[in-house]
């Protein structure tokens, strides 16, 4: 019995030395690593640098200019829903824990051990305001001494900030794909909305982007996004911050994303706003331009700006049409799928309603022409193939310019169009409406013409 506990009493002795010496490691594996911590006090004073936005008189949106497209929003402005969203994908216990998320550790451990030898992606134990850590004062290297120190600043910042301060920092800097930096850019990128107008299914997708934003694009990537965009969607509904209802909505929605326009360009001010943007540039410096989050309200007025160019170029076309058809722009071989060909070639970006096409076959009444298929977001040339016609009241103008026919008037459709001709087209009009399926043959004007 002696020796029982003699043994006993060795056993705890033994164990409490090896705490002991834990807890002394421990220490100093802290103290060490505490010694160069970066200093976290500079998150109170954080300014990103936010892209300056340029303005019509009547405020419609001339251009963005950015080295990181970035547009600051308070954590009250932010809806709940997009918070949410990015709590159930990222750290839904974000407002429970104190910079490190124990429980959440040890479910992605089980995860882990659950799944090994299943080539599926880990689940990340990293709290939010660990990656406010390392993504404000750290590196992206992969390192013990990283997470360690990650760790040790989180439960600083923890302490230092409220929980909403740190989340307005994280929502406003994360990189979230296609060069937007933080939700209200990205809301804008993707979607041309602002984060009140996003749905379920909108705002689980930008939630779901953060760690891979490249793996989840839209278009290169759909169905990975969206199975990992259904994942932030049943997060939602499982914590019970949205209904069944909405949750089997918002799963059956497609992922379907904007590519917004340039208004310089839908008012035809590209001109102007480059003179702008050169004299923000002299006034205020590079830094201040692209980073200081200028808002900027010029005199251009939309209307009368279309108003102007429609009148110029209407001028210029009817000058030009006057001096008879000078051909095809280009000849293209229409073998195979002569969409992607026509995609290829360059086509005038300010020319609207005009739309690039490709004569497919001719006859003496009419010409079949192909247009330029668009591309989608991710580059890759739309599968969808649209065609029309070009009849007699199409080519009235195109008598030819030169050769022993100059000035004749055309009889016929294929004296004019052959196959493989790349040319310009728009809606044909007759008694102010436009004649369902047939277009008019355009061509680019010669001569030039500016107004100040």
């Amino acid at each position: 019995m002696r020796l029982l506990v003699r043994f006993m009493g060795f056993l705890f002795a033994a164990g409490t030395v090896v705490f002991l010496v834990g807890v002394g490691a421990v220490a100093g594996l802290i103290w060490h690593f505490s010694k160069d911590l970066p200093d976290y006090s500079q998150l109170q004073d954080y300014e990103p640098p936010v892209m300056t936005r340029v303005h019509a008189v009547d405020g419609s949106l001339l251009g963005e200019y950015a080295k990181e497209r970035r547009l600051y929003l308070p954590i009250q402005a932010v809806p709940k829903l997009v918070i949410n969203a990015f709590l159930a994908a990222e750290d839904k216990n974000f407002y429970e824990h104190g910079g490190i998320d124990y429980t959440g550790m040890a479910r992605a451990g089980l995860v882990y051990i659950q799944n090994y030898g299943s080539n599926r992606r880990p689940q990340g134990a990293s709290t939010i305001t660990q990656q406010v850590a390392k993504n404000f004062l750290l590196t992206n290297e992969v390192s013990f001494a990283r997470k360690i120190k990650e760790a040790l600043l989180a439960m600083r910042i923890e302490k230092t900030y409220s929980k909403d301060k740190i989340l307005e920092l994280y929502l406003n800097e994360i990189y979230l794909g296609l060069g937007a930096y933080g939700i209200a850019a990205a809301s804008l990128v993707y979607f041309d909305k602002s984060v009140n107008e996003l749905t379920v299914a909108e705002a689980s997708y930008l939630a779901a982007l953060p760690k891979m934003p490249a793996t989840l694009h839209p278009v290169r990537n759909r169905d990975r996004a969206i199975e990992r965009r259904n994942y932030v969607i049943d997060r939602l509904q499982e914590n019970g911050w949205i209904k069944q209802a909405d949750a089997d909505k918002a799963r059956k929605e497609p992922l379907a994303v904007t590519n917004r326009s340039n208004g310089a360009h839908t008012f035809a001010g590209e001109y102007f706003a480059e003179e702008v943007r050169r004299d923000i540039f002299e006034r205020y410096g590079e830094k201040k331009l692209y980073e200081g989050g200028l808002s900027v309200r010029t005199t251009l007025d939309p209307k009368i700006q279309v108003m102007a160019r429609k009148t110029m170029v209407a001028g210029l076309v009817n000058y030009d049409e006057q001096q008879g058809y000078r051909g095809a722009m280009s000849k293209l071989d229409i073998s195979g799928d002569w969409g992607v060909k026509l995609a290829e070639i360059k086509s005038l970006s300010d020319i609207s309603p005009w739309r690039m096409a490709v004569v497919l076959e001719t006859s003496d009444q009419s010409a079949r022409i192909g247009f330029q298929p668009s591309r989608e977001l991710g580059g890759a040339v739309s599968k969808q193939r649209e065609t029309g016609l070009i009849t007699l009241d199409g080519i009235k103008w195109a008598r030819a310019a030169t050769g022993p026919a100059k000035g004749r008037a055309a009889t016929a459709v294929s004296q004019v169009l052959q196959p493989g001709d790349v040319i310009y087209a728009d809606p044909l009009y007759k008694d102010g409406n436009p004649v369902e399926g047939q277009y008019r043959l355009r061509q680019i004007p010669k001569c030039r013409a500016r107004w100040w």
